[in-house]
């Protein structure tokens, strides 16, 4: 079994607290602190010199998430290691930033010591302990994503099932015109454009040509219409 305690590398540029989070930790007998540093800089360069088991570090230091600019050049080269972000943010950017470095873990530096001590132990371990609310956070984008693929898949069929002057009626409405222009671009009565746009509005079961147009622009499909049209 193997008894060596953790090697811990703290980064985190205010003194006070990467003081307060390595005497925390070094209280614990299966924790010691390797090194600390005051930016992501100074903790690559300690991994390369030292190195460490797990790195808990600051997500912003010199500048704006430069833990996490550091932390994959730390993982590049050093793939073994586990990093745990700490943070006061919790906005869902942020977030998603640290974990696609690849890092396992993020804890708000506001949360009880012990937590932190076992979010480091759990990094070690290869476990990850993310609080509720973050676990929450990804999951709800994950769920978003899906349901864009699902709107994204939909919009695609459906475009390519409109006539060709279902398209254009689209296109025009896209680009801002109301529908007794585009009956006069068209030369054709304003009845014949709203009976077409009905149609348009069924075939993507919406109410309102607003909402089948917010929907092209969040998908940022438009330039679909012109493929399938054979428009350059």
């Amino acid at each position: 079994m193997n008894t060596a305690p953790i090697q811990v590398i703290v980064a985190e540029d205010l003194d006070v607290l990467r003081e307060h989070f390595c005497s925390v930790l070094s209280k614990h007998e299966d924790i010691r602190i390797a090194g600390q540093a005051a930016s992501g800089k100074q903790a690559l360069q300690l991994m390369r010199t030292i190195g460490a088991d797990v790195l808990l570090m600051d997500i912003e230091m010199d500048a704006k998430h430069d833990g996490i600019i550091y932390a994959q050049h730390i993982l590049e080269e050093f793939p073994h290691a586990r990093i745990v972000f700490l943070t006061v943010h919790e906005d869902d950017e942020t977030i998603f930033s640290a974990f696609e470095t690849g890092a396992v873990d993020y804890v708000l530096k506001t949360r009880p010591d012990q937590e932190i001590v076992q979010r480091v132990r759990s990094a070690h371990e290869g476990m990850s302990q993310m609080h509720p609310e973050i676990t929450n956070k990804i999951k709800s984008e994950f769920t978003r994503i899906r349901k864009n693929q699902e709107n994204l898949f939909q919009a695609t069929m459906i475009l390519s099932q409109l006539t060709p002057s279902e398209l254009e009626i689209i296109q025009l409405l896209y680009s801002g015109y109301k529908t007794s222009e585009i009956a006069k671009q068209r030369q054709v009565e304003i009845s014949t454009i709203k009976s077409q746009i009905n149609v348009i509005l069924k075939k993507f079961n919406k109410k309102r040509s607003k909402e089948v147009i917010s929907l092209l622009r969040e998908l940022n499909i438009i330039h679909l219409i012109h493929k399938v049209r054979g428009e350059p």
